[in-house]
């Protein structure tokens, strides 16, 4: 039957078929790769079952749980959702937090952060089809599904809809790429976004998009990732490693993605004979954890003297290193607590960039290449905030770069702004928390209401 808006949902019905269908001939070689990526990361060996709906029973003192569930896909979301979770641990007492992913880092992510939270459950996600995930909402029957930034999965709201999980996307973004890979499945699509009871937006931007794209009942909230404080224990142990550096200026490439520390590495050799780069010290951190050995291998391929953070013990970083290869997981804030400068990976090829704010919250000066549609508002809002600089190649960064290490006045101008920056962006978590209460205390019926 088609709706007066012209939703045709027989057609949606059938459409979700056909993309369950593509689901279970595929399984057998979702699975295979599942298998083989569990040979570099052997978390995606673990827990297999879960991702095809299966589950241990639950221990006694859960089997009476009221749960409240948090997808965080990785590792990004995982962190994004800390200032969230803490606060419906502390606002719902009578509620368990249901936390699920899909990578195997972030499911260890999420243990790292809530492992010591009894009343934090983890599991992975299981594969978008309608009759696994079926069993999960059987076994757990969460009260709420709140999917962060850019889940939306077709078959999971679907059977949200069924046994009535109002569905909320919080700290949601959208970029004008996504929503145009959106449209060409805009039958999927527009009936998922129909599906969900609310949308926290992080900006006007993402707002429209949404809405563009289907969604209802859309308010901007902001970004819950400036409400992430960084860990003493991080910030400490970031001030361990540079005193194992001592006073070297340190360039961090942050988060780089594949192709990226190639182009740096090389740069970086053709700057050897350069008296100015001699003293600097680069630290490289890949935005993957499989790919830790291979930069370090491409390091040592250009000859560049280079170390592991995991072999660096407490020794100090030998003067003629210049590479210091930041291959530990969960260590973020360290490093930024380390570096002078800071670069954010994912942005010198078209990957979309990656999360700014944590340097923000650290007080580091930014570097950010060309290609940022996956964070774009909050770049510019930063470039014209004085918090970060754009460059336009690798030449450019390292030309930045290089300028700030040597201009103390400059990088610490930068740094408070970015200071200013993070502070100014705060309070999306009260926002999010207000956009969700109506569906935690009401009936599923309910919508939500603007905070």
């Amino acid at each position: 039957m088609k709706a007066a808006s012209g939703f045709d949902a027989g057609r949606a019905w059938r459409i979700r078929l056909l993309y369950s269908a593509v689901w279970w001939l595929a399984m057998p070689m979702v699975l295979l790769r599942l298998w083989r990526r569990g040979g570099k990361e052997p978390g995606y060996r673990q827990h297999v079952a879960e991702r095809i709906g299966f589950y241990p029973p639950m221990a006694q003192h859960l089997a009476t749980s009221k749960f409240l569930w948090v997808h965080a896909v990785s590792v990004g979301e995982t962190r994004a959702a800390e200032p969230l979770i803490a606060a419906m641990l502390d606002a719902y007492p009578d509620y368990t937090i249901l936390l699920t992913h899909m990578t195997a880092t972030g499911r260890a992510t999420g243990h790292s952060l809530f492992g010591k939270f009894p009343r934090v459950v983890q599991s992975f996600l299981p594969y978008d089809t309608g009759w696994m995930v079926g069993r999960f909402l059987r076994h757990f029957k969460p009260s709420l599904c709140v999917l962060m930034e850019t889940e939306v999965w077709p078959n999971l709201i679907a059977q949200c809809g069924r046994y009535k999980v109002p569905v909320a996307l919080v700290n949601a973004r959208l970029s004008e790429r996504s929503l145009r890979r959106g449209k060409r499945f805009s039958t999927l699509m527009t009936e998922a976004a129909g599906g969900m009871s609310c949308v926290g937006a992080q900006t006007d931007a993402d707002a429209g998009r949404l809405r563009q794209l289907g969604g209802r009942n859309v308010q901007v909230t902001g970004s819950v990732k400036f409400d992430v404080t960084p860990p003493p224990a991080l910030l400490a142990a970031g001030a361990a490693i540079r005193a194992q550096i001592g006073s070297r200026p340190v360039l961090l490439c942050a988060s780089t993605r594949e192709g990226e520390e190639d182009l740096i590495l090389e740069a970086l050799f053709r700057r050897g004979q350069n008296p100015a780069w001699s003293n600097i010290l680069t630290v490289i951190v890949p935005r993957h954890p499989q790919r830790f050995d291979e930069v370090a291998q491409l390091a040592a391929a250009k000859g560049l003297s280079s170390l592991r953070r995991t072999g660096l013990g407490s020794d100090a970083v030998p003067p003629e290193t210049r590479i210091l290869v930041g291959d530990s997981m969960g260590e973020m804030f360290a490093y930024y607590a380390v570096c002078d400068v800071a670069f954010i990976g994912g942005s010198l090829l078209p990957m979309g960039g990656q999360n700014l704010i944590e340097a923000f919250a650290v007080g580091k000066p930014v570097l950010i290449g060309p290609h940022t549609f996956n964070f774009s508002a909050i770049t510019e809002q930063a470039i014209a905030a004085g918090a970060a600089r754009r460059v336009t190649d690798v030449e450019n960064m390292l030309d930045e770069a290089l300028y700030l290490l040597q201009s103390r006045e400059q990088r610490q101008a930068m740094g408070q702004q970015a200071s200013s920056f993070a502070r100014q962006h705060r309070g999306a978590t009260a926002r999010t928390m207000a956009l969700l209460q109506p569906l935690i205390s009401s009936e599923f019926s309910v919508p939500c209401t603007s905070p």
